[in-house]
């Protein structure tokens, strides 16, 4: 790429991001990887000397400006290098490069036409924190509009960028915000050249009313002169349109009714913030960019807004309905646990009933075997005539007489007979 000048020693010219009547935009690349973005500034200083205004007026601003580095913010870009271009002695600021897409494109297909509550949210309380780190040090940026505010894709964030009008003598500044700048994003006393404080503020009414309704409050429709003095003049005489309407006629096509319905609860407090940036007056509305960031820090840690709240009531229907899943599958499985364990004990039961049944029942049957042993008649022994013996017959004999009588032998077995030895002896012993 051919280089159209050379910024200075040790910053490449890359070539240009944006170009305006208040200054363009370079990207540059020092030595190695890193890259950057310049400001230069449309107004040249011929002497880099005290007697200079213009330079003199430059100096100032950017010991300004290296107040807001000496307290780094995540919500405000960092100034990296200040000076005066090697050919042309343009006035440059080189700040870091942000990756990312900065609001004016997100407002653009594919993107939707409005953000939702919660990104608004988001970026009100970044951009609102930017603004009270420079007013803490007396910076004010003058230039607050879409194109100068990155989302950090690295990071998340939403970044402050552009100190081009800081750094402006105040009749450079009234010149270029009558012939070259955002009118649709300017307060009114800007028109006059006038700078304050509250001046960011109305600039950052505008940024927070264009991402619910999809539009600015007074579109510019051509860049001709005719049609930024109308601009001008309705930013000093008339009322903003309705925020919620122009909402409900930008909610994409493509969001369910639900979402649609959400949409549209926009908080009361954040509308409330909105109206009092964009105050005719400037003593009407926040002072600072301090008074600002506590307002909407306050209400964005105190007030949870409407699709906060449904989404927090959907996470705890899902988490109901998992306990709930949970319950029934434990008090199936205990269910089914209990019937296992009483077809147990029924089983035992049953079991142990049966064996003392059979048991019951064999010791019936043995006592009723002893009882019957011991209860059977005595069966009379039948004689037989081979085995009986004889009997013999007692005589009667009269009871005064028994005593005198002998036995009487009644068999020839039952009569003792003397044997007689060899000898002829006889053996007085009697043989049975």
């Amino acid at each position: 790429m051919a280089k159209v000048f050379t910024i200075t020693e040790g910053l490449e010219n890359m070539g240009a991001l944006r170009t305006g009547g208040q200054g363009s935009v370079y990207k540059g690349k020092r030595m190695g990887a890193i890259l950057s973005a310049v400001k230069l500034l449309p107004t040249p200083i011929h002497a880099e000397n005290a007697e200079d205004k213009n330079f003199r007026d430059f100096q100032n601003e950017v010991e300004k400006l290296k107040k807001v580095n000496e307290d780094p913010s995540p919500n405000v870009v960092k100034i990296l290098n200040s000076g005066l271009t090697e050919s042309g002695s343009l006035p440059f600021i080189e700040m870091e490069y942000i990756e990312g897409p900065d609001l004016e494109d997100l407002l653009k297909p594919p993107h939707s036409p409005i953000f939702t509550i919660r990104e608004t949210i988001k970026l009100a309380d970044h951009l609102a924190n930017a603004l009270a780190h420079c007013h803490k040090v007396g910076v004010k940026h003058g230039d607050i509009k879409s194109n100068n505010i990155k989302f950090n894709t690295e990071t998340g964030n939403y970044i402050l960028l552009d100190f081009g009008l800081a750094v402006m003598s105040d009749e450079q500044r009234r010149s270029s915000l009558r012939h070259a700048g955002a009118v649709e994003f300017m307060a009114p006393e800007q028109h006059d050249g006038i700078m304050l404080f509250q001046s960011d503020i109305y600039s950052y009414g505008i940024i927070l009313y264009e991402l619910l309704a999809g539009a600015v409050p007074f579109p510019l429709i051509n860049r001709v002169e005719t049609s930024r003095n109308m601009v001008m003049l309705s930013h000093i005489e008339k009322q903003v349109p309705d925020l919620m309407e122009l909402r409900r006629n930008r909610l994409p096509v493509e969001w369910s009714e639900e979402k649609k319905a959400n949409e549209m609860m926009v908080p009361a407090w954040l509308l409330q913030v909105i109206e009092k940036c964009l105050q005719k007056d400037p003593e009407k509305r926040f002072h600072d960019g301090v008074s600002l960031y506590e307002a909407v820090n306050n209400n964005n840690q105190n007030v949870l807004n409407n699709e906060q709240v449904t989404s927090v009531i959907n996470e705890l229907k899902t988490e109901n309905e998992r306990l709930t899943n949970l319950v029934e599958q434990y008090q199936k499985a205990s269910k089914a646990k209990a019937y296992m364990i009483t077809g147990i004990i029924i089983f035992v039961c049953l079991t142990t009933f049966g064996i003392n049944l059979v048991l019951n029942k064999r010791s019936t049957n043995a006592v009723t075997d002893s009882t019957n042993i011991v209860n059977k008649p005595t069966q009379p022994i039948k004689n037989h005539s081979k085995t009986a013996p004889k009997n013999t017959v007692s005589p009667v004999i009269p009871k005064e007489n028994k005593d005198s009588l002998r036995t009487v032998p009644v068999s020839k077995k039952d009569s003792i007979k003397p044997k007689t030895t060899k000898d002829g002896l006889s053996n007085d012993v009697p043989e049975f």
